[in-house]
């Protein structure tokens, strides 16, 4: 709220390059969505679903994501999202042959986010994540696709470590079972689901998403974020 008032009150800049005009100048804007892709991490871990990105984590996609995640810049939040829909909407074409997509875009998908630690929420004073797969799902709704916004689907069901400086495998560890579907959510709107994350890294955070949601009984046949890392260990 203080950053939206802030921006009526003096000149924003843009949030990735610092140039003088919007939170997202037309050439970042533009950036976020150039390279969409599929990003899969080396060595893909047991059960990550179809993995695309909008780009890798560097330049201005690096800098809009710290900004939006860490630095307040909410205002950031609906360029964010086009970008996932443009992402979502690349890997559905690219798959629409295989069973799994093509049944997800006839019979409906569910946009889910990977959920924020509560500690990490309470700090923020907002789920990041939740709040890109909402408009990302209206994004993709608006343009016909049978997306439904499912935010509250997975929740923590024990506390984990912080990832950051976890190897690969110490990550997968840490992990193992620490999400489950929410007892206090709606049933799924869909039968399938399109995950939704900010950064995908080592991919074990959208596989283990992705494991909870197929035990509750939903398909996960793809799984999209803003961007890849290029980490491999």
């Amino acid at each position: 709220m203080l950053t939206a008032v802030l921006d009526l009150l003096l000149p924003p800049v843009c949030a990735a390059c610092g140039a003088k005009g919007a939170r997202c100048c037309p050439a970042c804007l533009a950036e976020l969505s150039a390279h969409p892709a599929r990003r899969l991490p080396h060595p893909r871990p047991s059960g990550l679903p179809d993995c695309w990105s909008a780009g890798p984590y560097e330049g201005p996609v690096r800098q809009a994501v710290l900004a939006y995640k860490e630095r307040g810049a909410v205002t950031l939040a609906t360029a964010l999202a086009e970008a996932l829909a443009f992402t979502a909407i690349t890997a559905f074409t690219a798959l629409s042959d295989t069973p799994g997509v093509a049944r997800a875009l006839a019979e409906g998908f569910a946009v889910v986010p990977v959920p924020s630690a509560r500690a990490t929420v309470g700090a923020r004073g907002h789920d990041p994540v939740a709040r890109l797969a909402v408009l990302a799902a209206r994004a993709l709704r608006a343009l016909g696709l049978p997306a439904h916004p499912w935010p509250a689907a997975l929740t923590q069901a024990r506390p984990v470590a912080d990832q950051a400086g976890l190897s690969r495998a110490q990550r997968a560890a840490n992990l193992a079972g620490s999400l489950r579907v929410s007892l206090s959510a709606n049933g799924p709107p869909a039968p399938h689901v399109l995950l939704v994350d900010d950064i995908v890294t080592t991919g074990a955070t959208l596989a283990e998403a992705a494991r909870a949601l197929r035990a509750a009984g939903t398909r996960v046949p793809a799984a999209v974020t803003v961007a890849a890392t290029r980490r491999r260990s």
